[in-house]
């Protein structure tokens, strides 16, 4: 269908041309006497034949290059589109005005030439701004709807309530963690949850890994977020910018974070001092899990197993369910039992906490 439209363009546009011009040519030429030689019809037909014939054997080629630029323009997130196109019009509006001033100069230089050269060169830098500062544009128009809605609402209530649910951005690592799914289950995270492409796109990279170890953990990852999209009551989005002239994509997440003025979420320890040092929220999951840990005073008592050796001579280790490491003193006899267990002390390192402890029977034998 699509090929025929394009035949009928060129055998229209032929004709166009041969009514207008061949009747003329051929005066000018004096090919013959006839009257009816010269007759505009017969350009006409003369024009639409000469045209198609030229012309059929690209027409294939233009109807290739029609699809790929369609499925192009199909694959260009709607925003993207929309603001490019916005730049393209206000470039070409501006450069219809400037040519306004330059058709009353008599040079034909400046009159005829700088007006194409001009259109031409502002539509493009319109249709460029618009299209990378899309999100910029984007943020400046919810900042403003946000504004109005703060203005309708008490200035107390709203702030709480906009700290609440600002979106929730999931980088790749607590995504393949898994335990964010637990957590939208329990309500505890408000707002929209959003996934960037450009983070989907890492994971299923991952997930087509050589490596196997590699390969599990991509699709774990997009195992949980099918668990959060379909099984968990909670608004999930997928954003399709992408920032291009940023290549990594913890520097892409903290952009999209100060776009849309959303929160991080991960677990990476790295990213969660970026994220203090360039001023955006973030919430991290082991941080969450540390806080949430039972808490254990010296002076209580246990029930434990002693799984393993310790490093020092006659030491046991145990583990609390929340995977705390328990080192049990003089514990070393009662590997692969479970035991009463009382606290001496409780140590805090940046690698967790950690729990000492002696067998409550050397207690009593005391």
């Amino acid at each position: 269908m699509l090929k025929k439209i394009v035949h009928l363009f060129f055998l229209i546009a032929g004709g166009t041309i041969g009514y207008l011009y061949i009747p003329e040519i051929i005066k000018l030429l004096n090919f013959t006497d006839a009257k009816w030689a010269a007759s505009p019809y017969l350009g006409l037909i003369l024009g639409a034949i000469i045209i198609f014939l030229v012309t059929y054997w690209i027409a294939d080629y233009i109807v290739e290059f029609l699809r790929w630029t369609e499925d192009t323009l199909i694959k260009v997130p709607v925003g993207d589109l929309l603001f490019g196109s916005l730049g393209l019009i206000i470039g070409l509006v501006v450069a219809y005005l400037v040519n306004i001033s330059l058709k009353d100069i008599e040079i034909q230089l400046v009159s005829q030439v700088i007006p194409i050269f001009l259109t031409f060169f502002l539509g493009y830098i319109g249709f460029q701004v618009g299209f990378k500062r899309r999100d910029e544009f984007l943020n400046l128009l919810m900042m403003n709807r946000k504004e109005r809605d703060r203005r309708k609402t008490d200035d107390t209530d709203t702030s709480s309530e906009d700290i609440q649910s600002k979106p929730k951005i999931l980088d790749t690592s607590v995504i393949i963690d898994g335990r964010i799914a637990d957590i939208c289950q329990t309500s505890f995270l408000e707002g929209t949850i959003v996934i960037p492409e450009f983070v989907l796109g890492e994971l299923q990279h991952i997930a087509d890994s050589s490596d196997v170890l590699k390969r599990n953990r991509g699709r774990r990852g997009l195992d949980v977020l099918n668990r959060i999209q379909k099984e968990i009551a909670v608004n999930v989005e997928i954003y399709e910018g992408d920032f291009e002239e940023i290549q990594e994509v913890d520097s892409k997440l903290i952009k999209l974070a100060k776009v849309i003025n959303g929160v991080v979420v991960t677990n990476d320890f790295n990213l969660n001092k970026v994220c203090d040092f360039q001023g955006v929220h973030v919430l991290n999951i082991n941080d969450l899990a540390n806080a949430v840990k039972p808490v254990v005073l010296p002076g209580e008592e246990l029930m434990v197993q002693v799984i393993k050796d310790g490093k020092e001579q006659n030491q046991g280790i145990a583990y609390l369910d929340d995977g705390t490491m328990i080192v049990v003193e003089e514990g070393r006899n009662y590997i692969g039992k479970t035991i009463e267990v009382l606290i001496t002390s409780v140590l805090q390192t940046s690698a967790g906490r950690m729990i000492f402890a002696k067998p409550k029977l050397l207690e009593k034998a005391q």
